[in-house]
């Protein structure tokens, strides 16, 4: 269809060319009759001048009107068809009714030509944007809010729309042209103007910067919809904050980041402690693991050596159920063992005692018997001197002096055998003579 337009057309301008250009070659001719005319000689020259033009040359006027005419229905039929673009849509306006209230989409439709005529919108969407400072380098406007602390805050914004086909004609009668430039950006800037005074610097910044967007973009959406713009996605992109307040807010955040490094440090520490207290404990766990194996093996060996000696006088039964009394007692808690050790020394303490009694009850026995036989012995040398005095002069002499020898001998010298020796002595010698 869009050839058929073009071929119409251009069917109809060449008409109109051919019409143009027969016109030109009849006001050529003609003014060429004009010149011939002027350049004719007076009469009465001589005869060897040259002749007199004839008449004046045949116009084709209506041969012109003709192809005019011709050309004018080619070129009505292609000014009739009209093609609607992809991704475009139309407003049908007449001339004499104004706008019609349909659309006309992507396609081909036909018009009264000299009567109506298409005016083309674009369906796709579309991107209004704001940057943070009013830069003409930047493509975009810039946009400042005020916030609750009075605050004059920089807003990055990107809104995503697109016209709502079915509204196109409301769109091109009522709304002033063009909308994006005309709507749009008023529209967004008096919403978020009226959203940010409900926040702090702070919120926007962080918290509630999601809550801001939401509240904007549904106030958008509402006030854009009733004009046939369709909202699809408002957002924001970034905050300027003021320079004052952007460097108090800077030590502050660094702050929290040191704040974030010690709980970040004390918890590696915690965990460092915590870690350490594991190892402990399972150090704790090998060594009782430890005892509670080298107490089994205790008990193993106790029993092997119960089983091989159970045949064995009670003595070894005696020593085997000891064994097995000790390996028991090391499995056991210190404090029992210690308690066992007190009791061995209690007991070694009273035997000690019981031994160191015995020794003085005999000691005492001894002084006793030693006591009654000296005074037995005294009593018998009492009586011996009391029968032999002579004694006592013995006794005397030999505390006299050591080197001194005495003999007492009796009186009569019965039942002494020295007196016999002596006898025999001195009888010996005379015999031999």
């Amino acid at each position: 269809m869009l050839l058929l337009k073009y071929l119409l057309t251009i069917i109809g301008f060449g008409l109109l060319v051919g019409a143009a250009a027969l016109i030109v070659q009849d006001i050529y001719q003609i003014l060429k009759h004009r010149r011939m005319r002027e350049q004719e000689p007076p009469l009465g020259e001589s005869e060897g001048s040259p002749a007199a033009p004839g008449r004046p040359p045949s116009t084709h006027w209506r041969e012109a009107v003709r192809l005019a005419a011709a050309a004018i229905l080619p070129l009505l039929i292609g000014q009739s068809i009209t093609i609607v673009p992809s991704g475009q849509c139309g407003v049908l306006v007449s001339q004499f009714s104004g706008v019609r209230p349909w659309t006309l989409y992507p396609g081909v439709h036909w018009v009264v030509p000299l009567v109506e005529r298409v005016v083309l919108f674009d369906a796709r969407d579309r991107v209004f944007t704001t940057m943070l400072s009013d830069d003409p380098k930047k493509k975009g406007e810039g946009l400042r809010v005020q916030t609750r602390e009075g605050l004059m805050v920089g807003l990055a914004i990107t809104v995503r729309y697109k016209l709502d086909p079915s509204k196109l004609p409301h769109i091109f009668a009522d709304l002033p042209q063009p909308v994006e430039d005309e709507i749009v950006p008023p529209v967004v800037a008096s919403v978020f103007r009226e959203v940010t005074p409900n926040f702090m610097v702070r919120e926007m910044f962080a918290a509630k910067r999601e809550q801001v967007r939401q509240a904007a973009a549904g106030r958008i959406a509402a006030r854009l919809g009733t004009d046939g713009i369709v909202v699809k996605e408002v957002m924001l992109r970034d905050l300027q904050l003021p320079p004052e307040y952007a460097k108090g807010l800077e030590g502050l955040l660094l702050k929290e980041q040191e704040n974030e490094r010690l709980s970040v440090e004390l918890e590696v520490k915690l965990k460092e402690v915590r870690g350490a207290e594991l190892e402990a404990e399972a150090a704790k766990v090998r060594e009782v693991k430890h005892a509670e194996g080298r107490a089994a093996v205790t008990v193993l060996e106790a029993k092997a050596q119960a089983d091989a000696m159970q045949h064995t006088l009670p003595l070894k039964e005696k020593q085997i159920q000891q064994s097995r009394l000790e390996a028991e007692a090391r499995k056991e808690a210190t404090v029992k063992n210690a308690e066992a050790m007190a009791q061995a020394k209690v007991i070694d303490s009273k035997a000690e005692l019981e031994k160191r009694k015995m020794m003085s009850d005999g000691d005492d026995y001894h002084i006793r018997r030693v006591a009654s036989a000296d005074a037995e012995r005294m009593k018998l040398e009492a009586q011996v001197l009391k029968e032999n005095p002579l004694l006592i002069q013995k006794i005397i002499a030999e505390k006299l002096s050591d080197k001194v020898q005495i003999m007492m001998v009796p009186n009569d010298g019965k039942f002494f055998f020295a007196n016999d020796v002596l006898k025999g002595m001195t009888q010996a010698p005379a015999t031999s003579h």
